[in-house]
Parts: structure tokens; sequence; C-alpha cells
């Protein structure tokens, strides 16, 4: 095994015998210079691993020398060691991307943790995080078992998300392995508990999450007001992974005053969830009360129309006094022009963004083979989404909207799950297309694979026809008629699908923030 190689530069080297003998006998290889025009000299000649550099010499001071390293090898660390703790010197050297700031008089240990902290930093915090996750292993494991609130499941579906994200930054395989098939347990738990408990949800007095339906008028309405615009983002599929990662990003213009997740309804799909998040009202309602707004699945024409005119009759419903607009963005060139008008939205209580990238995304994986290969798995497609976001013109939009005091609420109509297992359905020619559920008459299908509704009114869901049932698929399961099955199989397997029963589907991000 090669030896780690130090580069140690002080004028007075001689006086740092003990702290080199030190390292040589805990096996690293030190080498010693006591002039910054000396250190380059050595840098043209070896590599070194870690560079420790003394700021005040005479000839090249420490952040002349700083300089000059950097420009040869900008990747490795250097730590700077001074007696000064002068601001504009800490400032100076840290703009220069030190790894490090030690105050002499430094003790061996101090040198010790330094280059343990910067180069075995990755190692030692995978080891920890792998052993916290194991340790916590138990414990999802066991609550798992006791879980019967819809509170308990956001929070333990919270936590398989941060442990996930967790394990994704140290590319522990084994680790991530075993948090996948306990996502999955949780998966077939988590249908169980919908599938008992959901129906009751719609009932007059019973305890109930904050669904799509009920979202604006619980959550958003209540915070907008006359004093400070406000910008509520509706990212179209969005999950609670991708909103954790986008987080890094608005954090640095705004500051999250609350947090809270919420459901889904039934199908998570958006003719259904967002349709129901903007009138304020269940399908089966919509299809009553608008019907030349509503569309079922077998009717031709565009789900998601109208949307606008949903918002409004909710506002006014609720006897709400509230200037909004509503504004949907298909594609990049729309975005870019929202980002050039969007001075205008100041005069309006409330602006309404639907953003539709990360849906159009997870069809294009289903479509295109570039999109399968950079999309291949969850933590792929968390990566190409945050790629998206960070250079996007919805980034912009939130950058103006900062400037402009808006107030900034984040959410999502529904999520969606990597499909991975296919379960056998039958249904006449009026049988809905989507993966994810199916609505129509005569339905045959594997009863354990499925939540089955005989009588959608139960859950609120319009009838295709007076016969017509839905079914859901749970966990990672895709519906598949059995004509051509292995080719339908092989073609949308691993894509990502939305409509059924999952965490992942189900359980969504709320954000609000203040600009900072």
């Amino acid at each position: 095994m090669t030896k780690i190689s130090v580069l140690w530069v002080d004028d007075e080297i001689d006086l740092l015998k003990p702290h080199i003998l030190f390292l040589e006998k805990k096996d690293y290889e030190v080498t010693t210079c006591q002039s910054g025009t000396e250190a380059l000299e050595e840098v043209k000649i070896k590599n070194f691993d870690i560079i420790f550099l003394d700021e005040n010499m005479p000839g090249l001071t420490g952040l002349e020398t700083l300089h000059e390293l950097k420009s040869y090898n900008s990747q490795t660390p250097v730590v700077m060691v001074t007696k000064s703790e002068e601001e504009n010197i800490m400032e100076e050297a840290i703009g220069a991307k030190i790894a490090d700031y030690l105050i002499k008089p430094v003790n061996p240990n101090q040198i010790l943790l330094s280059i343990k902290k910067n180069l075995d930093h990755n190692q030692l915090v995978s080891q920890k995080t792998s052993s916290n996750y194991q340790q916590e292993f138990r414990k999802i494991a066991m609550d798992l078992s006791m879980i019967n609130s819809y509170q308990e499941w956001i929070d333990i579906y919270k936590k398989l998300v941060y442990w996930e994200l967790e394990l994704d930054q140290v590319n522990d395989e084994s680790m991530l392995e075993i948090l996948q098939s306990q996502k999955t347990e949780a998966n077939n738990e988590f249908f169980k508990f919908i599938e008992k408990n959901y129906e009751s949800w719609f009932k007059q007095g019973e305890e109930a999450p904050v669904l799509s339906h009920t979202l604006l008028k619980k959550k958003v309405f209540p915070l907008v007001n006359k004093k400070r615009p406000t910008l509520l983002v509706v990212i179209d599929n969005l999950r609670y992974d991708q909103f954790k990662v986008f987080e890094e990003q608005i954090n640095k213009y705004y500051k999250k005053t609350e947090e809270e997740s919420f459901f889904s309804i039934l199908p998570t799909a958006t003719q259904y969830a967002r349709n129901a998040m903007f009138s304020g009202l269940m399908p089966a309602d919509m299809e009553k009360i608008y019907p030349e707004y509503w569309k079922n699945d077998t009717e031709e024409g565009g789900k998601n129309n109208h949307e606008k005119e949903f918002l409004e009759t909710q506002i006014n419903r609720l006897g709400k006094d509230i200037d909004f607009d509503y504004i949907k963005i298909t594609n990049f060139r729309s975005g870019k022009k929202l980002v050039e008008n969007f001075g205008r939205q100041k005069n309006k209580d409330l602006t309404v963004l639907v953003y539709n990238f990360v849906d159009m995304l997870s069809h294009a994986k289903t479509e295109m083979e570039v999109i399968k290969e950079l999309a291949a798995d969850d933590k792929s497609y968390r990566s190409i989404t945050d790629s998206w976001f960070k250079n996007s013109p919805l980034l912009e939009v939130i950058q103006q909207a900062k400037h402009m005091g808006f107030q900034l609420m984040i959410t999502t109509d529904h999520g969606t799950i990597n499909v991975k297992t296919p379960s056998k359905v039958i249904g006449d020619k009026n049988t809905s297309l989507n993966l994810r559920y199916k609505t129509g008459k005569s339905l045959t299908f594997e009863a354990k694979d499925v939540y089955a509704v005989k009588k959608p009114k139960d859950i609120h869901l319009p009838s295709i026809n007076m016969s017509s049932s839905f079914i859901f698929a749970r966990g990672d399961y895709f519906l598949a008629y059995p004509n051509n099955f292995n080719y339908y199989v092989n073609y949308y397997r691993n894509t990502f699908q939305h409509g059924g029963v999952s965490l992942e589907e189900m359980i969504i991000p709320f954000g609000v923030y203040l600009p900072k």
C-alpha cells in the first residue's frame, strides 16, 4: 500500500521535528522545506497528497505560495498554518480554497486530525453512515410492525428517504441494497394500511390527513395576504426525495418556515390529483358540478385544460379575496419568457406556477433509450432532475421572486415509482390505459396485487358506466395485458410510473419559504 505523502513548508521547520517524527511513526511520508520557493520546486517533481503551509515566511509569503501551488495542482488540499488570527488573512486563504486553517502553536494530534479530515474523510463518513443506518434499520423494522396512523407513515417515509440520501453520498452498495429491501417491505405494509383506511378518510367526522383537494384550503390560502405576494410552484410528478435534493439550491435564497407532507388522492395521476388540488373537490364532485371542465379517462381531449377555472371556482366558493394569476410552463422557451416578464407578478396576491418538466422526464424515460440510461435508478433519477433544476428557468424565477420579496411555496400533485413487477389484468376496449391503475367494467386481475374498489363513489371517483370499478397497483407493480405480455413487460419494467399505491406516489411535500 502506497504511503500518504505530506509536504510541510515552514521557515522554522527544525522546530517541528517532533511533529514530523509523530507522523512518520503513523506511517506518513513527510517531505519538508523552508520556503515557498523550495515548495514550488518540490511540487514540480512530485505529487503530494496534502500540503501544510506556514503563512508567515520570508520571501514568498504563505498566501503567495498558496496561489502558485494551486496553479500547479488545484486538487491537492492545502492546510494553512499561521500565528495570525487576522480576519483578512483568513478570508483570503478561504477564498483561495484552502482545505483547513490551523493557528500556531499546533500539536501533533491537530495535524493528524487535519490529514484524516481531508484524506480519510470519505472513508470515515462512509463507515459512520453505514454503521448508523445498521442501528436505525432495526428501529425502522420494529416501527413498521406497529404503524397505525397516517402521520406515522409520513414519519417513517421521511426517515427512509433521509437514509437513502445519506447512503447515496457514501456509495455503500450493500447498505443501499438493504435499504431498498426495507423500502419494499415498507411499501407492502403501507399498501395494507391504505387498503384498510383510505375510504374512511372521506367519511364525515373521521380523522384524515391533508389530501389533494384540501391542500389549498388548509395550507395555502391561510398564508396568502395583501402585504406580501406569494408564489406557489407546483412541480408535476415530484417525489419527496427530489424535493429534498432541490432544497440545497432553494436554501441559497430562501429560509424554510414550514414543511409538511400531505397525501395525493387516488389515482395518483395528474388528471385526478391536480384537478382536485385546484378545484378543492374530489373527482366525482368535479364531474357532477362542472361537467364542462371534467373529462373521464376514456374521453378525448386534454384532461388538465381547466385548472385556472377550477382554481377560480374554489377561491370564489370559499369567499377569499385573492387576486391571482395561473401560469403553466411546459417547455424551456415558455420558461425563459416567464423569467423575462416575471416582474409583472408582483401586483398579484398569488401567482400559481405549474411546471411540467419532471413529469415529461419520467415519460421520456419510458420512450427514449438515452434517458433510460441516464435515469436508470432512483439515484440517477434524482441526479438528473437536480441537474435540470440547477440550470432551469424555474430557478431563475425563484431568484427573481426572492429579490422581489415573494413568499415561496413549493409542492406537487403526486410522486412516481420505479416499477419492477408485472401483474396481469384483463379488461374491455374501454378500460383506461394507465399502468398503475385501471378503471372499466368486468376487470379481471390478481387480487393480491391491487387495491380494488368496486364502487368508485365510495372514494369519490366518477364511474365511466354503471358497472365500472377501479384497481390500483401496489408497491412497484405495474399492470400488463396478457397479449404480447413479454414485450410489454420488457418495455415498461424499470420505468417511472404513477397512479397507484406507494409511499413514493402518495406521500408528497409542501414547503413554505421566506426570502433570506
